[in-house]
């Protein structure tokens, strides 16, 4: 396993003079020594760039790629001692689970007594063990991709294992099992992991630090714990949760905050000028009138979901979302309500930054 140190930027075109120009604006980033990550964004924000990068697919435009403090920008995916594991599976369908797991080690002429109790250890963790015998050709999809997984995790002496959005292709259902599976596998082996996808689920449930990226920019890393309660950015505030964080409009100045119209006190020292507020669904809370922290809202949707009341309410041009109790009672549609969205939880955002 190694630490992975990035200082770079990568353009795919020549002489890159704005930022729309870059698949990776210049970044500095480090991934320690046997630490699990990933890289959540969406579609086209550099994130499956900065993993071909690490790998050595991509040579990056300007900068260098460290592994354990050793140039490896110019080095090839097999100097580096690269596993990669890709969005489908890349398997020998002629060939029996076991061959395919012992294909990466037969390779590096490993001797066959240590092959074949690797295998073994992966083919366990991977609950494959019983179809070692047979041909891939005949498995489903998500055991064709079990396979390709085994191959990644196979070699111990591996520098880093990447995977490229791994579980595209899984029924959904197989998905939670499989990311089980990874996680435990990660604590058993201390590999160094890193995971690029779309999906947060999957990136909040592997990792013990996310990558938040958009646009080519690298917006916040931090824990699941850390991205939900203090958003850097605003965009991770709006891509982490479900739904995503409210934001309100606001005013700071002579220690008063007007939010959505309603002046209040300021709950601590705030820069003056216009800000953002951001409170979670999960924290937005029904008030009295007039209560401290409070905005007046009008309720224009009430879904109950069985585990919660999910409520819809407009303020001040906004549309707020509040996960309420199911077993409180639900204002209806059209009543006018209070919301407190200033209290413990609430964020707030100077030029769509996090105010420390």
């Amino acid at each position: 396993m190694s630490r992975i140190d990035l200082d770079l930027a990568h353009a795919y075109r020549p002489n890159p003079r704005q930022e729309s120009d870059y698949a990776l604006l210049p970044l500095k980033m480090s991934f320690r020594d046997g630490g699990a990550y990933a890289l959540l964004g969406p579609s086209g924000c550099g994130k499956t760039t900065m993993l071909n990068i690490i790998s050595g697919l991509l040579k990056p435009s300007q900068g260098t790629v460290m592994f354990d403090g050793r140039d490896v920008t110019n080095a090839t995916p097999q100097d580096r001692n690269i596993a990669q594991v890709f969005q489908f599976p890349v398997i020998y369908d002629t060939m029996t689970v076991a061959q395919n797991l012992a294909f990466p080690l037969r390779n590096r002429k490993v001797p066959e007594e240590q092959i074949k109790k690797r295998v073994g250890e992966i083919a366990e963790m991977l609950e494959m063990s019983g179809q070692l015998n047979q041909r891939a050709a005949g498995l489903a999809a998500d055991a064709k991709q079990k396979i390709s997984l085994g191959r990644g995790l196979v070699r111990s002496d591996v520098s880093a294992v990447l995977f490229d959005e791994p579980l595209t292709v899984i029924d959904p259902h197989l998905k939670w099992q499989l990311r089980r599976k990874l996680k435990q596998i990660h604590r058993e082996l201390k590999l160094t992991l890193i995971y690029v996808t779309h999906d947060q689920v999957e990136a909040l449930t592997f990792a013990e630090e996310v990558v938040v990226m958009t646009r080519g920019k690298a917006v916040q890393v931090g824990s699941a714990e850390a991205l939900f309660e203090r958003p850097a950015h605003t965009f991770v505030g709006h891509f982490i949760g479900s739904p995503g964080m409210n934001f309100l409009e606001a005013h700071s100045a002579g220690g008063m905050l007007e939010v959505a119209g309603t002046r209040m006190r300021a709950p601590r020292e705030l820069p003056g000028g216009p800000l953002k507020v951001g409170i979670r669904p999960e924290y937005l809370k029904l008030a009295a009138p007039q209560s401290p922290g409070a905005v007046p809202a009008t309720v224009t949707l009430v879904q109950d979901v069985g585990t919660h009341v999910m409520l819809t309410a407009a303020a001040g041009g906004v549309l707020l979302k509040a996960r309420l109790h199911s077993d409180a009672p639900a204002p209806a549609v059209g009543e006018a309500v209070w919301l407190r969205v200033v209290d413990g939880h609430t964020c707030y955002y100077q030029n769509e930054e996090l105010v420390a």
